[in-house]
């Protein structure tokens, strides 16, 4: 099965804790604080692999996770970090922000890519020893791995895009030119996913092609397969368009060339532009009487692309259209590459003064950036923990504000994920 268009869940690890410790060892007095800082958490990493030609294997995986970072121990001991989880990709992948669908990064090179970051480990007791604080009893926690809902777009890399109505001799041309082998037959839509071979002009010179499965009319609103596989013609430098010319199908290659054509042009005004050559095939079935072949001539001149007669059956004109795309081809600029659109939203530090308090009977709902940014820091089973957080209560206005309001002793303070009694 071709799949080559999935969405994903991806999740980097947390960052382990900072650790509480303190130097014992025989003869030492008062050793010092000692704990270890918590690890880095494993970060998502995507990897380009031309071993894959689809995205089938994330039709049955659709979340990722790394692992998180191990925490700090005593005696300077740091976490272990979390080990990158590598997520591998076909070549020409472009992954996408599932919610705004703006372009994250394009897989077309050879680098990885850091599609989300690890939690940075959080410090042990030993970085906040100070002069006058000679014993912490408090570290601070790992920040929390990045997530992102991703869209993976597969967009073949090929130069020469093969365009045309289905049964029009596209993937015989593709057989007789290179050593692809897709599935030949006498009825529409033989090809259900894009093929891809490599044409050897001569010595040195080659080129990718792409066979794109039938486009119909309508396809740029979704009717038959056209929809799904346009994206591969994305990449195309240049497109050649097959028209069966003898009209063996009852249909008029005149009004096929202009369908083809319409259809690129409401699905991309841009591949509307693209170089195009234009192949009128099957040139031993067209009848002695036809004026087909003249009057596609005339129509396609008209509109400035160049015209060439082949017979993909029997080769006639083949090497010769070949020679020509090659020659096209070393024109026209490299395979696009998209770049990057989406900008990560960096989280916000937050006021210190706005907190907004409202009150549900005896509980009181306090919410702000900032302030459950610091209760996510806080160790609330440690003491001093707990004495920092009470100054910073203060600090800030929250307990003369809550006072102010009414709050009785005993009532529940309701910050972020954590509940808290009030005592005056």
């Amino acid at each position: 099965m071709f799949v080559d268009k999935v969405k994903i869940h991806v999740q980097a690890g947390n960052g382990g804790n900072g650790a509480v410790a303190f130097h014992r060892e025989k003869y030492v007095a008062a050793g010092g604080p000692d704990g270890g800082d918590g690890g880095k958490g494993g970060s998502i990493v995507l990897r380009v692999d031309d071993n894959l030609s689809t995205l089938m294997d994330f039709r049955y995986t659709r979340k990722y996770t790394a692992p998180n970072g191990e925490d700090g121990r005593g005696a300077h001991c740091h976490g272990k970090n979390g080990k990158d989880t590598v997520i591998r990709v076909p070549r020409g992948t472009v992954v996408r922000d599932a919610e705004s669908n703006e372009i994250i990064c394009d897989m077309s090179g050879d680098e990885d890519f850091v599609l989300c970051k690890g939690g940075r480990g959080g410090w042990g007791n030993k970085h906040f020893a100070t002069p006058t604080r000679q014993v912490p009893r408090f570290a601070k926690r790992g920040l929390p791995g990045e997530m992102h809902d991703v869209v993976l777009e597969l967009k073949l890399l090929a130069d020469v895009g093969l365009v045309g109505f289905p049964n029009v001799g596209k993937s015989t041309l593709l057989s007789v030119t290179s050593n692809a082998h897709p599935k030949i037959a006498n009825y529409h839509f033989t090809t259900l996913f894009p093929n891809l071979g490599v044409i050897y002009v001569e010595e040195g010179v080659s080129f990718v092609m792409a066979d794109i499965p039938g486009i119909i009319e309508g396809a740029a609103e979704g009717a038959g397969l056209g929809h799904d596989f346009l994206r591969h013609i994305d990449r195309c430098r240049l497109l050649v368009h097959i028209v069966d010319v003898s009209g063996s199908e009852g249909r008029d290659p005149v009004e096929d060339f202009q369908k083809i054509c319409e259809e690129l042009h409401q699905y991309s005004e841009e591949l509307a532009k693209r170089p195009m050559i234009v192949a009128a095939n099957k040139l031993d079935l067209l009848p002695p009487d036809s004026d087909n072949l003249q009057r596609l001539r005339d129509v396609v001149t008209a509109q400035g692309y160049p015209f060439y007669e082949i017979s993909a059956a029997t080769t006639k004109g083949v090497r010769e259209l070949m020679k020509i795309v090659a020659g096209k081809l070393a024109t026209l600029p490299p395979v696009k590459v998209y770049e990057p659109e989406y900008q990560k939203v960096l989280p916000e530090a937050g006021d210190i003064h706005e907190i907004t308090i409202t009150r549900e009977g005896d509980v009181w709902l306090v919410s702000g950036v900032w302030i459950e940014r610091l209760v996510g820091d806080i160790n609330f089973d440690d003491f001093e923990s707990r004495m920092y957080f009470d100054r910073q209560m203060r600090k800030c206005g929250l307990y003369e504000r809550l006072e102010e309001m009414g709050i009785a002793d005993g009532d529940t303070v309701s910050i972020g994920d954590y509940e808290l009694e009030y005592e005056r």
